[in-house]
Parts: C-alpha cells; structure tokens; sequence
C-alpha cells in the first residue's frame, strides 16, 4: 500500500525569526518514498538541513517578517501490516545493554524517574520481565490517563500526567518511557505520523502522534499506550529522549502560530489535489 503524508503551518511573525524544524520521515524510512517530502516554504527563504544527535533530519531556516508558510507533501510505500509484536522478548540486564541505549535509562525533561521510581516498582515489579513488564505498563497507562484535545498542555510532565490523569498522546507516551525507565528497561519517545488505516469510523482528524520503542532483546520495539493495540501505517518522523528533544518546530523569538494541518491517509499513488 501507499501512504501520504503531509502538513502545513501557517505563522505570523512579528520580525525575522530563526526556526529549526523537525519534520521530514526518519531516514529509516527514505526507501520507501515514492515522492520525497521536501520542506516548502512561502515566502521563500534559504533552508538548511543537518543530522541532529539522535540521527533525526532537522532543517534551519530565518522566518520572515510577517505571514510565513511552511508545507509539505510526499507518498511512500509501506508493507500494510500492523507494528510488530514479540511476547518472548527478554529483557536485558543493565550492565549487559549495548552502550547507545544507556542514554534512555535516564530521567530528562519530560520524564522524571527520581519521582515515578517507587510508584512504578510497586506497581509493575510483579509483572513478568521484558514483553509483559512493558505491555502491564501501557495497560496502566492507557488506562489511567484520560485522552482529550482539550487536555494538551506543553509543560506537562509524566509526573504531571499520573497524577493529573489526563492528557494528549505525548503525556501517555512520556508516563510510559519514565515507567520503563525506571524499571531498567530502555525507552525512547518517537513522534510521527499516525492515521487511521485500519481503524473503523468515526475516524479522528488526521494528526501527528507521539508513541515509544523499548530496547528488549538485541533491538527496539515499538509501543502506543495512546491507542494500546498494533496499528498500520506508523511513520517516524524523529526519536529522541522526550518531546524537548523532537519538537517539531522551535522558533527563537515570539510568534503566533494560525493554522495547522496534518495529512496521513491511504493514497492511491497520486498527491491529493491541492496538496502539492
């Protein structure tokens, strides 16, 4: 099958304004573009582009003064089976885990370990380890948080989120990653593009969305305590240690951000009409 995806922001800036914006498909992905989903912008500004820390494609540019646009659209094969699942994964000892996936034990921004410790050992140590420790953990979390729009707050904390018990897709990912964590299992937060293919109506509208990957065994693995089931046609935009470290747009200077729009849908190869 074959998957568009795109988005368009629509700012207003009172003068020029440097951005980094964090939205092509992960490079693992690069592949399976039919149609590259370069960066557009109105007025045209010089971009460019570097490889951040965590291997993400990020784009730098100068906003200008006034009404600024930025968009893009792109179509890419993808297998059409839902995320992987692997019961029997293990869970590996802390001082076995290769050296690239200690970073994703610690706490960080979003997620504070130091507080959550004693309430995830009391909670999930009598889960079995690896899969099952992991999939007890997005059971609880789907369960305790409450899911709404209206609930979306950027300086909400996992530990913000358990004791509040609602939130957006972010705050169900970022209890999750601190659970694992402190639970010695490395988690990384993971931001992208989540349709509804597959999912019967009422369909929601067409977002980004924020999910997770364990390390177990030798490799990653993905989880959604959002959604709690495997889901089709998940596209990685950018992983990193929490949402600080994949924003999607940072802006150095006051803005005002008018319009926002996602698209990720089944296509049948051809770009919707007006979407170029």
């Amino acid at each position: 099958m074959q998957i568009q995806v795109g988005y368009e922001l629509n700012y207003e800036f009172p003068q020029p304004t440097p951005m980094i914006i964090t939205l092509n498909v992960h490079y693992n992905r690069a592949s399976d573009l039919v149609v590259p989903d370069h960066m557009h912008c109105s007025p045209s500004v010089a971009i460019s582009s570097y490889r951040d820390g965590f291997g993400n494609w990020c784009n730098r540019t100068v906003a200008p003064r006034g009404h600024f646009r930025i968009w893009a659209n792109g179509i890419l094969n993808d297998p059409g089976t839902p995320d992987p699942t692997c019961p029997d994964a293990t869970q590996c000892p802390v001082q076995l885990l290769p050296e690239e996936t200690l970073v994703f034990l610690l706490g960080s921004r979003y997620c504070e370990t130091d507080c959550l410790s004693d309430i995830a050992w009391k909670r999930f140590s009598g889960a079995p380890m690896g899969w099952g420790r992991v999939q007890a953990i997005c059971d609880f979390v789907h369960q305790h948080i409450t899911f709404g729009y209206d609930h979306a707050d950027p300086t909400r904390t996992a530990f913000g989120a358990y004791n509040q018990r609602r939130g957006v897709c972010r705050d169900f990912a970022h209890l999750a990653v601190a659970f694992c964590r402190c639970m010695n299992i490395p988690a990384r937060y993971c931001t992208g593009y989540l349709g509804d293919i597959g999912i019967p109506p009422p369909h929601a509208p067409m977002d980004f969305a924020a999910w997770f990957e364990v390390f177990l065994g030798n490799g990653w693995y993905t989880f959604d305590p959002r959604n709690n089931t495997p889901r089709i046609g998940r596209v990685l935009i950018a992983r990193g240690r929490d949402a600080a470290d994949v924003a999607l747009a940072t802006t150095f200077g006051p803005n005002t951000l008018r319009t926002f729009s996602v698209t990720t849908c089944e296509t049948n190869g051809q770009l919707r009409a007006g979407d170029t």
